[in-house]
Parts: structure tokens; C-alpha cells; sequence
């Protein structure tokens, strides 16, 4: 079909991406650091990008193009935004200190169980959704809070209807405090469930 669209003199960008911004469609996108229409159809000719744009490189032209297509952009969306890291919480219960949380809550009968250091939710990128999602998670610092979490974990563990545990931890020895912590707590509770231990390094890489 023959359409209004936009079009983007590249020779005249100069590359600030304004425009994509101003794009509520997204149908603009910075390619090789110039503005580039990414699809026809995620273009709905309305042309909010054109004030944006500080150099006139974005013009109307009429021409055979796709219709623009909403069902499209939103698909277009939700895949951004599922690939955005940390771009929802998967957070479900509150208190997460291990300090501050209570030996008996509902969140914990058919919990799996994570026990994160502090540090790993900063130096690991994807945290929530490759630790948090589906867990109940509770957080501490065996080094800043100067105690043994271990009597607490025990009560947790023993008192609740834990299905899995995994416990996340920085490589540095400080952490070993947290790890040792959680593992001795489900010993000590004489129950057998899944667990694991995963290290990450201070660059953000799992390292087991």
C-alpha cells in the first residue's frame, strides 16, 4: 500500500538518537551510530520523532510501505522488556534480611529457599531473574553483621516446609561465613532436600 512514513536522510544524522527516543512505537533504532526506521510496520506515520530531531534528517514520504501493525510494536515490546536484565522485580516477600525475617511465614512452607550474600545481587547482572525468580530469598553479610546466622537458618529450615535450598555467594573468604551458615543449617535440621552452592566472581561471572 502506498502510506505516509518517515524517512531518514543518514548523510544528516548525526547520530544523537533523539529520535528513537521520541519513537513511542520504537520503529527507530541507532544502527552503526546513525537513526535507522528498524520495520515499515512498526512506523504509524504519526511523525513524533520529526521534532526531535535536531538536524531535519527525518522527512514524510509517501510510498509502498507496510501497514503499520500495533499487534507487531507490542510483541516488539514485551520482547525488549523480557530481555531488559533487572527490568522487573521478582521479589515476592518482605523482610529479605536474615536479621530482620521471621522463623515462621507462610512464604516459606513450599518455598525454594535461596540465601544470597549481599554483594552477589550487585555483581551479578541477571540476579532476579536467574536467582530470585520463584524463590523465597533472604539476604545477609556474615563480615558487616558480626554473627552466626546459623541458629536462625536451623529454625527456618526446620520449622517450614523448605523443598530446595541454594545458597549464592562471592568469591572473597568473607563469604565463606554465609555458606557455611546455610549448609550447616540443613544439616542440622536432618532434612534432605535439593541444595547447591553457586560462587560468583567480583566481575560478575558464576563461577560453580
Amino acid at each position: 500500500m502506498i502510506r505516509k512514513i518517515i524517512h531518514i536522510d543518514e548523510e544528516k544524522c548525526n547520530g544523537c538518537g533523539l529520535c528513537a527516543k521520541a519513537c513511542h512505537e520504537e520503529a527507530i533504532g541507532m544502527v552503526n551510530g546513525k537513526a535507522k526506521l528498524l520495520r515499515d510496520d512498526y512506523c504509524d506515520g504519526l511523525g513524533d520523532c520529526l521534532p526531535a530531531c535536531p538536524t531535519g534528517a527525518i522527512t514524510f514520504v509517501e510510498r509502498e510501505a507496510a501497514g503499520y501493525d500495533e499487534t507487531a510494536v507490542l510483541e516488539n515490546k514485551n520482547r525488549k522488556m523480557q530481555k531488559e536484565e533487572g527490568g522487573i522485580s521478582q521479589l515476592t516477600q518482605w523482610p529479605v534480611q536474615i536479621k530482620l525475617a521471621p522463623v515462621n511465614a507462610p512464604y516459606f512452607n513450599g518455598a525454594n529457599l535461596l540465601i544470597a550474600a549481599d554483594c552477589t545481587a550487585y555483581a551479578y547482572g541477571r540476579f532476579h531473574e536467574d536467582f530470585i525468580r520463584d524463590r523465597i530469598v533472604l539476604i545477609g553479610c556474615p563480615k558487616l553483621d558480626a554473627c552466626d546466622y546459623t541458629d536462625k537458618l536451623t529454625q527456618i529450615i526446620t520449622g517450614n516446609d523448605i523443598r530446595s535450598l541454594t545458597v549464592v555467594r562471592m568469591e572473597v573468604p568473607c563469604c565463606g561465613g554465609i555458606e557455611h551458615a546455610a549448609v550447616t543449617a540443613l544439616k542440622n535440621s536432618g532434612k534432605f532436600i535439593p541444595w547447591q552452592v553457586v560462587t560468583v566472581s567480583t566481575d560478575g561471572r558464576i563461577l560453580q
